[in-house]
């Protein structure tokens, strides 16, 4: 693979990029107005930059976070174009295969950070995602394997690689690469300015129906479009297609109970079933919890159409049950929802959507539980009682233990959903302490 470049960092960068800078907007005044970046840093707060048509002034925490001692790389994954939800689920699978493969080989020893492209004003445009690679020690072949890694992209768009480069007066430079043919060329190059924070975070607008569905039909046509390559996907399509479109909850109360894993939800949802002589149904459910493993290991947009669908799926037992019997849920709708919003936001609490934003509102085609119950515990309690499990942790188990930030977020969330909200329960207590308060709030609810 031929390669066309620039000397690394020279004397006189700064002078020639400001010039060439200048002119280059000026012969494209049609040109789309330059796209921001947020970097989630190790604190958990977003570092935003935007890339300017002229030169400002040395910033420095972009200095530290891009430039030398080491060298930095920007790798974006764009949308291609299409109609409907094909290019995201497209740029997620890419993104996903990108982080396993910067996690092999040479660029191993570089930091990996999350990286997001979004328009600036009023341009709009949805959000990209991508990674900022630092590499501390500026190891030569680090750009190499980059550029080998973007040439065995096969997709239609490929991911756009950049790196950062500062001049002798201390400015930071953006080079950005393309691959033409089977050469890698400098295509752009741009001034890195510090850019103030949005009010709100810069993936809100594209979380519905990106990762929270509010309705059965945008979660069902992102699994059509994975039919091709997850055949399991097509077994639940059938099986949603069978299901009724307009239900209708019975007469008696149907209970949705949430909480992180290792609350004691599992054990309490079959007290509390055989207390009130409830069916209990749980979500996913059985028809289609077998693939769980094989929807687990996609990207979040593909894992949560699959968990939305299993809802839909569950409501339409619940319309049957719930005209016999009360009716017990093990999870429904609002854990489908949280873990979505918690890991799609990047940063700390801080960037979580505002309470009342409209992905905290119940999807409106979906049957509505009487009540949600949410279980928390202390981290402690809960740690120590996944241990005393002793069974392998999902992925969220994991994370969930491990990133203090990551909980938070998720019980945060739960906690703004709305229409309806969650009744927190301490289920810290004994199993019969913590039964006898839930059905307190059982009863009181149906009164």
């Amino acid at each position: 693979m031929a390669l066309v470049s620039l000397p690394r960092a020279p004397q006189w960068l700064g002078r020639l990029s400001q010039r060439l800078c200048a002119r280059r907007w000026a012969c494209t005044g049609t040109m789309a107005r330059p796209r921001r970046f947020a970097v989630e840093m190790p604190d958990c707060s977003l570092t935003h930059f935007i890339l300017g048509d002229s030169a400002g002034h040395p910033d420095p925490r972009l200095a530290a976070l891009l430039g030398p001692p080491g060298r930095s790389y920007a790798l974006c994954v764009p949308l291609i174009q299409g109609t409907g939800c094909r290019p995201r689920v497209q740029a997620a699978r890419m993104y996903q295969r990108l982080q396993l493969q910067l996690g092999q080989g040479p660029l191993q020893r570089c930091q990996l950070s999350k990286l997001l492209s979004y328009g600036s004003g009023d341009q709009g445009g949805e959000a990209q995602h991508g990674f900022l690679l630092r590499d501390p020690c500026d190891h030569p072949d680090t750009r190499s394997a980059l550029l080998k890694l973007l040439g065995s992209c096969q997709e239609a768009a490929h991911p756009q690689l950049a790196e950062f480069q500062a001049d002798s007066q201390g400015l930071l430079w953006q080079h950005k690469w393309e691959l033409q043919g089977d050469r890698q060329v400098q295509v752009d190059y741009a001034c890195v300015l510090p850019a103030p924070e949005p009010d709100l975070h810069p993936l809100l607008p594209d979380l519905l129906n990106s990762a929270v569905f509010q309705d059965r039909d945008a979660a069902r046509a992102v699994l059509e479009e994975c039919t091709s390559f997850i055949p399991e996907a097509q077994a639940v399509l059938d099986l949603v297609d069978q299901c009724p479109r307009k239900i209708q909850k019975g007469r008696f109360q149907v209970i949705a109970i949430e909480g992180l894993d290792a609350t004691g939800k599992s054990t309490l949802t079959q007290l509390v079933s055989e207390s009130l002589k409830a069916v209990l149904l749980n979500s996913p459910p059985p028809c289609i919890s077998q693939w769980r493993k094989i929807f687990d290991n996609e990207p979040t947009i593909i894992r949560r159409a699959f968990y939305s669908l299993g809802n839909y799926l569950v409501a339409s037992e619940i319309a049957k049950e719930s005209a016999k019997s009360p009716v017990i849920v093990d999870r429904y709708w609002h854990s489908t929802a949280t873990y979505a919003i918690a890991t799609e936001v990047s940063g700390g609490l801080q960037y979580l959507p505002p309470a009342h934003h409209p992905v905290y509102q119940w999807p409106g085609d979906l049957l509505k539980p009487d009540l949600v119950l949410l279980l928390t515990v202390n981290p402690e309690e809960r740690v120590r009682r996944l241990q005393d499990r002793g069974l392998e942790k999902t992925k969220e188990e994991a994370e969930l233990e491990e990133n203090n930030v990551f909980r938070q977020k998720v019980e945060m969330t739960y906690q703004r959903m709305e229409n309806p909200s969650c009744h927190l329960v301490d289920a810290s207590s004994s199993r019969e302490t913590v039964l006898q308060r839930v059905l307190q709030l059982i009863q009181s609810a149906g009164h």
